[in-house]
């Protein structure tokens, strides 16, 4: 089922993305609730860049009516598991290229929560591999207790099913046991900037600002 993702669309995708400039791409990574979304909505308001969370794409996914992975997708974030990578690539690289076809002054991209293990990092090697240029992992490092807390307020007005203790303790093993190495691996080739997320939002965004400034 998760090949015929892949099939001719995919490969139309291919050739599309051959005709136009080449994504630059910042992963954002942290714990769930370290405020990588509320960043990135701040960076795509003062930068021309493109924010995709991986989170709300297979979140829309999962809610669109007709698609056969909507039940798939359902079960792994209620399990507060990993969705297969190729699920998540397509639907990263489906919205690249509708974002660059569209407007090709838009070329930078934040992936917000990805890639959170070895399979997803494998997975965009492979597919990805002189398709993209990942130019460094912006990581947003926040206490689990801090991102347990921010989750479950924010789960009192945002209607998500995983925003609950249950599902939370689950996601931050998932990112200690998961993600944390991924952001361990691009450190030691020096492609990792941290940034300490449990102080407010704009003291946060001020460190952001310095590194996209001189680096981005």
């Amino acid at each position: 089922m998760l090949g015929r993702l892949l099939g001719n669309a995919s490969q139309s995708l291919l050739k599309r993305v051959s005709h136009i400039m080449k994504p630059k791409v910042i992963f954002v990574l942290g714990g769930p609730g370290a405020g990588k979304g509320t960043q990135c909505s701040k960076i795509v308001e003062a930068y021309n860049y493109t924010h995709l969370s991986a989170g709300d794409l297979l979140r829309a996914e999962r809610g669109r009516e007709g698609s056969e992975f909507g039940q798939l997708i359902d079960n792994y974030i209620k399990e507060g598991k990993i969705v297969p990578v190729e699920i998540t690539i397509s639907l990263l690289r489906q919205s690249m290229v509708e974002t660059m076809t569209k407007d090709q002054t838009k070329s930078y991209f934040l992936i917000d929560g990805f890639p959170r293990n070895e399979d997803n990092l494998q997975g965009w090697n492979r597919v990805m591999d002189g398709k993209a240029d990942v130019k460094f992992v912006l990581f947003f490092d926040c206490s689990n207790e801090v991102c347990i807390d921010r989750c479950l307020e924010r789960g009192k007005s945002s209607g998500r099913t995983d925003d609950n203790r249950e599902s939370l303790e689950k996601r931050i093993q998932t990112y200690l046991n998961s993600t944390r190495p991924i952001i361990e691996q691009y450190q030691k080739h020096g492609k990792v900037r941290t940034i300490d997320a449990s102080r407010s939002v704009d003291e946060v965004f001020a460190d952001v600002k310095a590194i996209l400034d001189k680096e981005a």
